[in-house]
């Protein structure tokens, strides 16, 4: 083979490799996958913001257990392959936490809220307060079972301490989650009904009546904390990083949530 066949065959081979075609296969990462367990009242500003959190990490999958808090949590107890845990009342972290089933550090109050008052956009009662509800116009009154859900808790606490509950306990509607009140007050089986304003907010069946005075109730904390059963810890940390940050509490407060207040931002261990 003389030179000048030899120089070509040689440039050939070269542009080979340079289109990638004598290039060694390369194989990407497989996705690193992080398993929440959510709270239902967390469904609307979730969709919105976990997709924000998987582009910004590149290969990171969000795979949602959604729930009642407690049936999430006794899931939790029970050994459930979750790594970060956002109920919708920081009480339920801080049971397990008693329990030694978070990982030390990770429990953090992100936003808070408020209990409202809600009746059906299409044929709104005429209430202005929980005095209110001993009218006769309001035959049934929506809870959450305070057995299964954190808002059904928060609602009884704010009817026994504003003295309410004696003189209308009979009218009560329980739901087992946020979800299934406002579904009671929607449809017209209920005349009025007790959520979270995450719940109403954006709900265009139902029409907030009023906000419940602060202390008619312990404060509504959303925290979230890694919990024992975690695969990717490092994964949940910057999730934790990620929540918090400036963009997304403004993406919350559209939502219903409002920022905590500064002694609550990091709640002790």
């Amino acid at each position: 083979m003389n030179n000048g066949i030899r120089l070509i065959i040689l440039a050939a081979i070269g542009t080979l490799d340079l289109a990638g075609i004598g290039a060694r296969p390369s194989y990407a990462e497989p996705p690193q996958t992080l398993t929440i367990a959510a709270a239902n009242s967390l469904k609307d500003s979730l969709r919105v913001i976990l997709p924000l959190f998987e582009k910004q990490q590149g290969n990171v999958e969000v795979r949602v257990v959604w729930g009642p808090s407690q049936s999430l949590r006794d899931q939790i107890q029970q050994g459930a392959p979750i790594d970060v845990f956002l109920p919708s009342s920081i009480e339920e972290i801080d049971a397990l936490e008693t329990k030694g089933l978070t990982l030390p550090g990770t429990k953090h109050v992100y936003a808070q809220t408020a209990l409202v008052l809600i009746t059906q956009s299409a044929l709104p009662t005429k209430v202005s307060s929980l005095s209110d509800l001993s009218e006769p116009d309001v035959r049934r009154i929506a809870l959450g079972n305070p057995k299964t859900s954190s808002v059904g808790k928060f609602a009884a606490e704010a009817l026994k301490k504003t003295r309410i509950h004696d003189s209308v306990k009979s009218r009560y509607i329980y739901g087992d989650h946020s979800g299934a009140v406002l579904e009671l007050v929607a449809t017209g089986e209920a005349e009025v009904g007790l959520v979270y304003r995450t719940d109403a907010i954006r709900h265009k069946k139902v029409h907030i009546l009023a906000e419940l005075p602060p202390d008619t109730h312990t404060p509504i904390l959303y925290g979230l904390g890694t919990v024992w059963t975690s695969k990717n810890p490092s994964v949940a940390r910057r999730f934790h990083e990620f929540i918090v940050s400036p963009t997304i509490q403004d993406i919350l407060k559209s939502y219903g949530f409002d920022r905590p207040s500064s002694e609550l931002n990091t709640v002790k261990h």
